[in-house]
């Protein structure tokens, strides 16, 4: 990600704060559920790699340390590919069918619907951004932040990849977008990948940061490429390539 110069805004780049990498192959157990969510993994599974990046969202007294000091210059912005597929084929399945529909499908079937969930329990009022990509949610994902932190009231912007495990459909999907030239694949295992993201010169008003949380691994940080980088841009992008799922 390369931030374009400008003649109003800082053009370094942003600090890797917290980073977390959930990949359900290597889980232990369920993930915990999210309220008002039926059916499909997607918004447990963002759930948790938010939880596993920023930690427990804290409260009006002891607020989360990475979020409390940013509540209105956080900003969110989720990429996805085929995002929640499970959601959507139900809710069609269900329609063609007949049979009565599920209208927590059609909530959460829209992606914003887990970001806002995850903005107010961590008490945050600043942009949210969901993208669609035909290829490449990591660089997406990055782009958007790079724009995001172009403006000067945004201190810091959470960064969400996320994949579900293809089906017949989505990978279908995904082959015709390899047939395309584009070089990502749909994990093997329902994956997502968080990155807090940091301009310079922010108040330094939180804890040490985190580090590069791996599936299965509690609080410890992940042996792995970006272990040894993980306060620098490369560090996202090198995390971002799992959910992109390059060879």
């Amino acid at each position: 990600m390369t931030v374009p110069p400008t003649g109003t805004t800082s053009v370094r780049q942003p600090a890797v704060v917290a980073a977390a990498v959930v990949d359900t192959a290597t889980e232990r157990g369920e993930l915990p559920g999210v309220p008002g969510s039926v059916v499909s993994a997607f918004n447990p599974l963002v759930r948790e790699t938010v939880r596993r990046c920023l930690g427990d969202p804290g409260t009006s007294d002891v607020p989360n340390p990475l979020t409390g000091p940013f509540p209105d210059s956080t900003a969110i912005v989720l990429a996805t590919v085929a995002a929640d597929a499970t959601t959507s084929d139900t809710a069609s399945q269900k329609l063609l069918s007949g049979r009565v529909h599920n209208p927590l499908l059609f909530f959460q079937s829209v992606t914003t619907s887990i970001v806002g969930h995850l903005a107010i329990e961590y008490g945050l009022t600043g942009p949210i951004h969901c993208a669609a990509a035909d290829h490449g949610a990591d660089t997406t994902a990055l782009d958007a932040a790079a724009l995001l932190l172009l403006d000067d009231t945004i201190d810091q912007v959470l960064v969400i990849g996320v994949e579900l495990a293809a089906n017949p459909r989505t990978a279908a999907a995904f082959e015709r977008l390899a047939a395309l030239g584009h070089d990502g694949r749909p994990p093997a295992a329902d994956l997502a990948v968080a990155l807090l993201l940091r301009r310079p010169g922010a108040a330094d008003r939180t804890a040490e940061p985190a580090g590069l949380e791996a599936a299965g691994s509690g609080r410890d940080i992940a042996a792995g490429p970006c272990t040894a980088c993980i306060v620098r841009l490369e560090a996202a992008e090198c995390c971002l390539d799992v959910l992109a799922h390059r060879p």
